[in-house]
C-alpha cells in the first residue's frame, strides 16, 4: 500500500502543478518510470535511470538545500586525447555510465557520456558525499568550530551522551572505527542502512542521531573497521552544529563558489531538515571533476588552503586496515598503496584521484546491482589502471 500511495503522490503533485506540459526531457522521463517506493536500494534500473538525474526535483521523495555557485567558474581547458588501451564505449555501456571526465595536468584528456545524460546534467552522488562531508569537518577545524579530530563526538552532539557513541572520537567516525554494530547491507531490506532513513525521530531529535544513539557496540572504539552510513550522516550533524551553518551552506562558502564550480549543486535533506551527509550531493560530471582538482591542488582556495596543514596526507592515506591487499580507508576515502584514492559511491559513482600522474577520473554510472565489486567493480578498477598506464605511456614527468 505504501509503495502505491508513493507514486500515486508523486504523480498528483507532477498534474496539480501542470508538470507535464512545462517539464523538460528528465522530467517527463521520470514521470514516465515512477518509483514506486520511497527507498533508493529498491527501485528498478529504469526507474533509477530515470531518477539519479533528477533526486533533488522528487520533493514527495525529499527536500534539497541548494549549494550555490559563485560568479566565476574554475577553467577545464582541453587537452590532448588521451590513448587508453580499451574501449571505452564498451567499458561505459558495461558500466552503464552516464558521465566520464578524466582530466590530468589540469586538463581534459577525455570527456564522454551516456544513458541521455549531458555535461549540463546532475547526477547523485551517493558516497561519493562522504568525501565532501570529511573536507568540511577538516575546514571547520582550520576556521576554530570544531577543536581537534580527538574531541568526542558526544562533546557537539550532547544526545549521544550515555549511547555507543559517547566515547567515540571525531577520528573513529571518519575512519568508521567506532566500534559500534551496524549492517550496511545494500540488498537486505531489514538492514540499518535500509532502516535508518525511514526512521521516526524523537521530537526535537535529529532523526540520524535518534536511530544511532540506540545501537550498540559491537568492539571497542578504535579497533574494528565496519562500513556504516549513519556515521558519515552523524558526521554532518556534528560540522552544521558546530558551524552553526547548514552543510550546503559552508559547502558553499568553502568551496563550491570561491572555487569555481560550474553549476549549483543540491543536497537532499533527511526527515527532520539536516543534509544527508553520507549521500545525496546532486552535481555535473564537471563539477565532480573540479573537486578532484581541487584536492590534488591542496584544498586551495585563492592561494590558500581552506584545510589545515597535513590534513589531505592523512584524509587520503590509510588510517584503517579494511582486509583488501593494496587498500585501505582514510577519512572517509578509499586509499590505494600506491598514494592514490577515491570517493566512491554506490550504483558506480566515483571520483579517483592520482596525485603522482595529477590525474582525475570523475565517473556516474548506474550499475544493475548498488555494489557488485567482482564484475562492475573490478572492471572499474581496471579502468583506472589501464588510465594510469596511458598516462605513464606518454612519458610526462610525474609529481612527486
Amino acid at each position: 500500500m505504501k509503495k502505491w500511495l508513493f507514486g500515486f503522490l508523486l504523480v498528483m503533485a507532477s498534474a496539480a502543478g501542470g508538470l507535464w506540459v512545462s517539464a523538460d526531457k528528465d522530467m517527463k522521463a521520470l514521470l514516465s518510470s515512477l518509483p514506486t517506493d520511497a527507498n533508493v536500494l529498491f527501485w528498478s534500473v529504469e526507474q533509477r535511470d530515470a531518477a539519479f538525474r533528477t533526486m533533488d526535483r522528487i520533493p514527495i521523495l525529499s527536500k534539497a538545500n541548494v549549494i550555490a555557485k559563485g560568479d566565476e567558474v574554475y577553467p577545464l581547458p582541453k587537452g590532448a586525447p588521451l590513448a587508453i588501451a580499451t574501449d571505452v564505449d564498451a567499458y561505459m555501456k558495461a558500466q552503464r555510465t552516464a558521465g566520464l571526465v578524466i582530466i590530468q595536468d589540469g586538463k581534459v584528456r577525455m570527456e564522454k557520456y551516456g544513458l541521455g545524460f549531458g555535461a549540463e546534467g546532475k547526477w547523485t552522488s551517493f558516497s561519493v558525499a562522504k568525501s565532501f562531508t570529511s573536507t568540511l569537518v577538516g575546514a571547520a577545524i582550520k576556521d576554530g568550530y570544531i577543536k581537534s579530530i580527538d574531541d568526542k563526538v558526544s562533546a557537539y552532539i550532547p544526545d549521544l551522551k550515555g549511547s555507543a557513541y559517547d566515547d567515540v572520537t571525531i577520528e573513529q567516525l571518519l575512519t568508521m572505527t567506532s566500534g559500534v554494530k551496524w549492517n550496511e547491507g545494500y540488498g537486505d531490506p531489514k538492514s540499518d542502512v535500509a532502516l535508518f532513513n525511514t526512521h521516526k525521530a524523537e521530537n526535537g531529535m535529529d532523526v540520524t542521531v535518534s536511530y544511532m544513539r540506540k545501537l550498540r557496540r559491537e568492539a571497542p572504539a578504535g579497533t574494528k573497521w565496519v562500513y556504516k552510513t549513519g556515521e558519515t550522516n552523524l558526521i554532518g550533524v556534528l560540522v552544521s552544529s558546530a558551524t552553526k551553518k547548514t552543510l550546503s551552506a559552508y559547502l558553499s562558502e568553502k568551496l563550491w563558489a570561491p572555487f569555481g564550480m560550474e553549476q549549483d549543486a543540491s543536497w537532499l535533506l533527511g526527515a527532520t531538515g539536516h543534509e544527508i551527509s553520507g549521500c545525496c550531493i546532486q552535481a555535473s560530471t564537471r563539477d565532480y571533476a573540479r573537486f578532484g582538482v581541487f584536492m590534488l591542488g591542496g584544498a586551495k582556495v585563492k592561494g590558500a588552503s581552506i584545510l589545515p596543514d597535513n590534513w589531505i596526507a592523512a584524509a587520503t592515506s590509510k588510517q584503517a586496515d579494511i582486509g583488501m591487499p593494496g587498500k585501505g580507508y582514510g577519512y572517509q576515502y578509499w586509499t590505494y598503496d600506491d598514494g592514490s584514492y577515491a570517493a566512491q559511491g554506490i550504483f558506480g559513482q566515483g571520483i579517483f584521484i592520482d596525485p603522482k600522474r595529477k590525474l582525475v577520473i570523475a565517473s556516474n554510472s548506474n550499475w544493475p546491482k548498488a555494489t557488485d565489486p567482482n564484475t562492475v567493480g573490478a572492471q572499474r578498477e581496471a579502468f583506472y589502471k589501464a588510465v594510469q598506464a596511458a598516462v605513464d605511456a606518454e612519458g610526462l614527468p610525474r609529481a612527486k
